[in-house]
């Protein structure tokens, strides 16, 4: 008799949606695609040299050490690197503020499984970044979905919807994902303040935040939090701080990173410890030895400057090609811009056409929380070349014309 296997998963799996890019990207596979669909970036810098001699050195040197079973926190030396390279930014924390995860969307997975009761609110902005309501849905959370504009999330709209009991915000404020707006420091010192008058915490996820190639630096929420607080020693704050390697190193080596308060790692460690015990030692300590000794400070500029060029490209294309009415944002780093078709269109059904026209992006209203978005689309810039940029964006443009 075959097993019904439908009917033996956990009630949670009923909330578990396979993500609309990451399907997607299985249709983008063919070589005459041009994608502008998945976030990944440039394969061109990835430093391979600095990776084949950094694992040279850790086998050589300490191979017993790096395939062994390592703390669950993560590599010592590889945390304080972090520690100190995040001082440059005005972060002060120290090794015992730092959990290591296999990625960001495992710190998303770890902090959903601490916080979220099925039923409780989490505040969002709108769109968001679809991995982490993928992490949480299931665990049943609800959603409340504070508006966003060029500036980033809308804070004078949040005391509404904060007297609505959140659990926590969620937020990244730089160069959003799938966005690519910014957070003005005005809106950041705004949602630091209202945050703690209601005592509602802040995940603060910043994959991209040194990826900026143009406009002064803002300082983190985290940051700002700490400042606010006027916290002098160990960070006890507010904020629950995200970021990863993925962007300034390589996303296949799966090292990211949670900064928080020391109770609130522990509690990170006990969940992961009964996810994976620990994040593989071997990756850690070849991070480490290709990020120490400045290379991340010097290998992060050769990132922007690529970056900078393809977005460039892309604006260009898209104000020489698109129609009018046709409209998107400008993104000062990052990954990332966003388009927005006149109302009435449906960017999923745009979406079919320009498949068979060899062309792809990602639909906007994966990224709704709680619905709307069906005229928008998101494109990434970073992993097409300039030519592939010019010829994609100019095969989308004839799709969309199409539909207007």
């Amino acid at each position: 008799m075959q097993t019904p296997w439908e009917h033996r998963y956990a009630q949670r799996t009923l909330r578990m949606k396979s993500s609309a890019i990451r399907e997607l990207l299985k249709l983008t596979q063919q070589p005459d695609v041009i994608s502008f669909a998945g976030g990944m970036p440039a394969p061109e810098v990835f430093p391979i040299e600095e990776f084949r001699a950094a694992c040279n050195r850790v086998l050589q040197e300490r191979g017993a050490e790096a395939l062994q079973y390592g703390a669950t926190e993560g590599y010592l030396p590889l945390r304080e690197m972090i520690a100190r390279h995040n001082a440059a930014y005005g972060m002060h924390v120290s090794a015992d503020n730092i959990l290591i995860t296999s990625g960001s969307q495992q710190a998303l997975d770890l902090l959903g499984k601490i916080f979220i009761n099925r039923g409780d609110r989490i505040l969002v902005e709108s769109p968001t970044y679809l991995g982490a309501l993928q992490a949480w849905n299931a665990y049943g959370a609800e959603y409340v979905a504070v508006p966003s504009d060029d500036h980033g999330m809308i804070t004078s709209a949040l005391e509404e919807s904060l007297r609505l009991g959140p659990k926590f915000i969620y937020v990244l404020p730089n160069f959003q994902n799938p966005t690519g707006t910014t957070l003005t420091l005005e809106r950041r010192k705004q949602l630091v303040k209202l945050a703690d008058r209601f005592g509602v915490p802040i995940i603060e996820d910043d994959p991209y935040g040194q990826l900026r190639f143009e406009g002064k630096h803002i300082p983190s929420v985290v940051v700002l939090d700490s400042q606010y607080r006027k916290d002098p020693g160990a960070y006890s704050g507010n904020v629950i701080y995200l970021s990863t390697f993925s962007k300034i190193l390589a996303p296949g080596v799966r090292l990211a990173w949670v900064v928080a308060p020391t109770q609130v790692i522990s509690k990170l460690v006990q969940a992961k410890q009964g996810v994976d015990l620990h994040t593989a030692t071997f990756n850690q300590m070849v991070a480490y030895e290709v990020g120490k000794g400045g290379f991340l400070d010097r290998h992060v500029k050769v990132i922007r400057e690529c970056y900078r060029q393809r977005r460039d490209v892309m604006i260009e294309t898209l104000e020489e090609h698109m129609p009018q009415g046709v409209h998107w944002t400008h993104p000062q780093g990052g990954l990332f811009l966003w388009v927005t078709l006149p109302e009435g269109l449906n960017t999923t059904k745009i979406l079919e056409e320009a498949v068979r026209q060899k062309v792809a992006f990602v639909p906007g209203e994966s990224f709704f929380p709680c619905g709307g978005g069906e005229n928008t689309m998101r494109l990434n810039f970073s992993n097409a070349k300039p030519e592939k940029i010019n010829e994609g964006i100019a095969r989308l443009s004839q799709v969309i014309k199409q539909y207007m």
